[in-house]
């Protein structure tokens, strides 16, 4: 992941010539770097284990059928988490990989471009912060802090959202980048996140970190999260399973 940022996304970053930014539909950027990431991605990726699956952003974007790989044993990669930022010349972003199998992802890496930071978790061994093991922490605040993203709700959910949901915290900006939202959950700043969209390789490591550092994602019936279910809306996070329970009770007024 360092060696990709090095090769193919920092050299970019505020250097992006005029067509090295195209528009995927619905406000959805992707840029040439995204496209050398993920290439080199996979590259370094099969040759760690070339017998499962790959499902990247931009393979997925130019061939919907890539998908059904989420079904069996596969890589899952963000090459860019955080395209909207990156575009724009500011952080945060970064690259997000998962592995994942029988519908769970087993293993977790998001790293941040600029930073260096560097979060993992292997299913069952906990979760950690360049090298070293963390324990998710909750704000502590009152009212707890919450990053909630409209983005992808419709104006209906948009204004119950803010009705019912909103008065109740100390709402934060969206980072608009995964790789940068569930640390967040993880490391004190923020308390929990509301997420509409819910795609693979945004959420499958970060869920996963997040819960291996004893916080709480799941859907808000209390189900969890499935890289398999692609097209399924509605992700809740949260620093501790008490916080995912009340913010799970104000979302079933919605």
């Amino acid at each position: 992941m360092q060696r990709v940022t090095e090769a193919a996304i920092l050299p970019r970053f505020r250097n992006l010539a005029d067509g090295d930014v195209e528009d995927k539909g619905g406000n959805d950027p992707v840029t040439i770097a995204d496209k050398d990431s993920e290439k080199l991605l996979r590259a370094g990726l099969v040759s760690i284990d070339g017998t499962i699956g790959f499902v990247g952003e931009e393979a997925a974007h130019e061939d919907p059928s890539v998908l059904e790989q989420l079904e069996g044993a596969c890589w899952i990669v963000d090459p860019i988490d955080g395209t909207r930022n990156f575009a724009a010349g500011k952080p945060p972003f970064g690259i997000i990989i998962a592995r994942a199998e029988g519908g769970l992802a087993q293993s977790g890496w998001l790293y941040d471009c600029l930073t260096g930071r560097f979060c993992y978790a292997h299913r069952g061994d906990g979760a950690f912060v360049d090298g070293e093991k963390i324990v998710a922490q909750p704000t502590g605040k009152t009212p707890p802090v919450a990053a909630i993203s409209l983005l992808f709700m419709d104006e209906a959910q948009r204004e119950a959202t803010r009705r019912h949901i909103s008065p109740n915290y100390e709402l934060v900006d969206i980072p608009f980048c995964a790789a940068e939202q569930y640390p967040r959950l993880g490391l004190g700043e923020n308390d929990v996140s509301i997420f509409e969209r819910t795609l693979s390789w945004d959420h499958a490591a970060g869920a996963l970190w997040l819960e291996e550092a004893g916080g709480k994602v799941a859907r808000p019936d209390g189900a969890p999260y499935r890289v398999d279910e692609w097209d399924r809306k509605g992700l809740l996070g949260a620093s501790s399973p008490q916080l995912w329970e009340d913010l799970a009770d104000l979302y079933a007024e919605l």
